[in-house]
């Protein structure tokens, strides 16, 4: 399984709004806050590093001392941010996170796809319905946790060099060989009723957006002291990671504290 965050936008907006809340803010102040936002960060909204790693030497020779002015304001503006987005949960919902999930079990994504709700009804799947769906291509074709747990019947017979009957006839009907079963003759390429001997361990593909007050909440319901089926919570912890490689102030902690 990879997991990747896309981007991460509208920091600027969350800040600006923070400013409207107290009544402070004015078109000066919000350029400014964008300004800043616009310079310690990349365009992905990835923050910049003043050490020179993941920088790109952006923070060199004359530049230096302006850019740590930058730094330590735009740090002083998303601590007070995180910490009154605690509680006061809309300002948060400022902020989107788009990602992408390669890998995860079918039966996970489901579990994922459950908080569509909480993401504004954003994620695409793989559907099942395409044709050329991995698992018709290999007699085993799990993700990455039930590789080496599970083994499909196809799999077994093919490694004790079984030879199942390419046609049956049952209740009437003939049906043909197909991936891990049977299909009525005649619908053999109808990919609705291919589907319908699909395992529910096989990799797929989403990509979703989600805002950080509403991934809080995902990630206190899937993260790795939850209940979920275990690669759903290393997706939500490997999310964390990458969430944390982006922008350090949204770590773990503040995803517990937000109140959603």
């Amino acid at each position: 399984m990879e997991v990747y965050i896309n981007s991460i936008t509208g920091i600027d907006d969350a800040i600006c709004s923070m400013f409207v809340s107290r009544g402070t803010l004015t078109r000066e102040l919000e350029n400014e806050v964008r300004r800043i936002c616009k310079a310690v960060n990349d365009e992905y909204g990835r923050h910049y590093r003043l050490d020179g790693i993941e920088s790109n030497n952006k923070w060199i020779g004359a530049l230096l001392k302006d850019a740590k002015a930058d730094e330590e304001q735009y740090n002083k503006w998303l601590k007070m941010l995180c910490t009154w987005g605690q509680k006061h949960i809309t300002m948060l919902r400022f902020i989107d996170i788009s990602c992408t999930v390669y890998g995860l079990h079918r039966a996970g994504q489901d579990d994922w796809d459950a908080h569509a709700c909480r993401f504004n009804n954003r994620i695409i799947r793989t559907s099942s319905r395409i044709k050329n769906i991995k698992d018709e291509t290999k007699l085993q074709n799990m993700s990455d946790y039930y590789a080496d747990k599970v083994l499909t019947t196809d799999a077994v017979l093919d490694y004790l060099d079984i030879e199942m009957p390419q046609e049956i006839h049952y209740n009437g009907k003939d049906y043909v060989r197909a991936f891990n079963g049977y299909i009525v003759k005649g619908s053999e390429d109808n990919q609705d009723v291919k589907r319908g001997l699909y395992n529910l361990g096989f990799p797929s593909d989403f990509v979703f957006k989600v805002n950080l007050t509403e991934f809080a909440h995902v990630y206190k319901e899937r993260n790795i002291n939850g209940g979920a089926n275990p690669e759903v919570k290393q997706c939500c912890e490997l999310i964390c990671n990458e969430l944390m490689r982006f922008q350090p102030m949204f770590d773990r902690e503040l995803l517990r504290n937000i109140q959603n």
